[in-house]
């Protein structure tokens, strides 16, 4: 039996990768979804054209992990392909947010992404895919961001390296690195920050992001990077000390915080 996996699938990138490759594969058997929030996955599940099996699991828990791996174990199917979509961020000082939710961070966006790669690697063979989602935070540290970019510059190395370890199995690691995309991403992350709006300039669509990276990954390029701002901040971030780089973003933040005060405490004045 061929499957695809798919981490994160209940909404945002993993929802729109499970129904971009739905209407695009014949050879598939079986998706397996992998996400907390069931119901939302039986929605998706209920539009899509394909044998659909829901694995309601919370991958920032190591019960639910061993048990994804044992039910890879019992079926025993082909893993044409692994997407690691789980993840979350929190905008704001590392002072300042709850450690239990900045661990978790690198919980479900570094520790779940190896165990299920690990997990999927057993029952890969040649011209099977793996594609993690990475982020352009990957590219530069970030304050005000730290944990967050941090874990991405973890899936970016660890996607580089397997890659190249698995190149003599004909197994092709595909790191997608966008921009902000227009996901459900945001709520959760400004809970105690705002993001930079020169990101919000840059904002692009999940369908574009996804189309891009299954095209990176059916060409077996090594990292999708989407849309011409982000490439360029690519660059930029490869040719510039990230030094100087840290500085003009520490201060486009702490100049947009001292904006926002200004702004409410003038609104106060008026009251």
């Amino acid at each position: 039996m061929n499957i695809i996996v798919i981490t994160g699938a209940s909404s945002g990138m993993g929802r729109e990768f499970a129904l971009q490759l739905d209407r695009g594969l014949l050879a598939i058997d079986e998706f397996w979804l992998v996400a907390r929030r069931a119901e939302r996955m039986k929605e998706l599940a209920a539009i899509m054209r394909h044998r659909v099996k829901i694995l309601p699991l919370d991958l920032s828990f190591e019960s639910d992990l061993v048990l994804f791996k044992e039910m890879l174990a019992e079926e025993k199917p082909a893993v044409r392909m692994l997407i690691n979509c789980a993840g979350y961020g929190m905008i704001g000082d590392f002072s300042d947010i709850p450690i239990e939710k900045q661990a978790g961070e690198v919980d479900v966006n570094c520790r779940a992404l190896i165990w299920t790669t690990h997990a999927c690697l057993a029952y890969m063979r040649k011209n099977s895919r793996i594609i993690q989602l990475s982020s352009s935070a990957a590219f530069l540290p970030q304050p005000g961001f730290s944990v967050y970019a941090a874990t991405k510059a973890f899936v970016q190395s660890f996607s580089m390296a397997l890659g190249k370890e698995l190149s003599d199995r004909e197994i092709y690691v595909t790191a997608v690195c966008p921009g902000p995309v227009r996901t459900e991403f945001f709520d959760i992350a400004e809970g105690y920050g705002d993001t930079l709006a020169i990101k919000k300039y840059t904002m692009v669509e999940a369908d574009r992001v996804v189309r891009d990276a299954l095209k990176a990954s059916g060409k077996k390029r090594a990292m999708s990077v989407c849309s011409l701002p982000i490439q360029a901040f690519a660059a930029i971030s490869r040719l510039l000390p990230h030094r100087l780089l840290i500085d003009l973003t520490w201060r486009m933040k702490r100049n947009g915080s001292d904006r926002s005060t200004r702004s409410w405490e003038l609104s106060e004045r008026l009251r």
